[in-house]
């Protein structure tokens, strides 16, 4: 048995040390895109599929745009495709016209707000708290991810193995482990309740995407170890206090949201070179939006044959109890 597992974590090993896996955006994309699978198939997101539709095609045409007047390489649709998957799964409105606005503000604001080549803002980040302050009916959905242990084992997992490719773990950990230390002394210690209330505040798959996949974004956070910690650990404890002592329970994003401005401050005080991705050429990315529209057909097919049948058993319980 614990051959077979060896053999396994090899394979595992030289998988993700393959070319394709360098870049530690490849391994976003294809763990997002399981993740909004898995909850459009055991989640019921039945309106997911038609969101990410508008999300990636808006965001895939601006960042295109933007590629094009400012003479950026190709590489960066890729991190359209992230954004919209981060969108999907973390915005929510009734109305398309928002989506759309959210998605082009996300990839705009990265073309708009820079400082010395560098983007201040999460562009997920900023579609989202920029949507929400000027419309109405905007709003971040935390509680639609359920408490799935298998999911947020695989969240985790999946976000710790980006995080390493990405040279970001210590952001990730000094987030949460900061928050953790904080929650457990005033759940625990101060407030006396159980472990068990304590753990199902962190079974909540919108604050591990979080921690993984929108406050560890390396085009975003500051270059130098050092500050990256410092940086993780005050928003762990502004999030702390909005969400404890303000009932602030998306505290997470506007916090991220605020504190961003911060980061040119830190990289004057800490020098350390930029984060820069690795150079890709033009069929790759191609290769990324042709997967990119398939996970769109087959969400929209799942979602189809679930709308009819529940018309159906709706339509059989009727017809029965005539």
């Amino acid at each position: 048995m614990m051959h077979k597992a060896a053999k396994v974590l090899s394979m595992l090993d030289k998988i993700i040390r393959a070319p394709f896996f360098r870049d530690a955006r490849n391994l976003q994309i294809i763990f997002l895109s399981v993740f909004l699978l898995f909850g459009i198939w055991f989640l019921d997101w039945s309106s997911e599929a038609r969101n990410f539709f508008i999300c990636f095609s808006v965001a895939i045409i601006t960042q295109l745009l933007g590629t094009y007047f400012l003479k950026i390489p190709f590489d960066s649709l890729k991190s359209a495709a992230i954004t919209s998957l981060g969108l999907t799964m973390l915005f929510r409105s009734d109305n398309d016209w928002i989506i759309v606005f959210a998605a082009f503000a996300a990839i705009a604001g990265k073309f708009i707000f820079r400082i010395r080549g560098k983007h201040i803002f999460n562009p997920a980040n900023f579609g989202i708290i920029v949507s929400i302050l000027l419309f109405q009916n905007g709003w971040i959905s935390p509680g639609k991810w359920g408490s799935s242990l298998i999911l947020l084992l695989l969240i985790s997992s999946a976000g710790l193995m980006v995080l390493f490719r990405a040279g970001r773990i210590d952001t990730g950990l000094g987030f949460l482990i900061t928050l953790f230390i904080l929650d457990y002394f005033r759940i625990i210690i101060y407030q006396g309740w159980s472990l068990d209330v304590l753990m199902h505040k962190y079974m909540n798959g919108s604050l591990l995407l979080f921690s993984f996949f929108m406050i560890t974004d390396p085009a975003t956070t500051p270059n130098h170890p050092k500050a990256r910690i410092f940086w993780a650990v005050l928003i762990a404890f502004v999030t702390f206090f909005l969400q404890s002592f303000m009932q602030v329970h998306t505290a997470p994003l506007w916090t991220l949201f605020f504190i961003s401005p911060l980061t040119p401050f830190f990289d004057m005080i800490l020098k350390a070179p930029k984060f820069s991705w690795l150079p890709i050429g033009k069929t790759a990315v191609v290769g990324i939006v042709v997967t990119m529209l398939t996970l769109f057909s087959v969400s929209t097919v799942s979602a189809f044959c679930g709308f009819y049948v529940a018309q159906a058993d709706a339509k059989l319980f009727n017809k029965s109890s005539q």
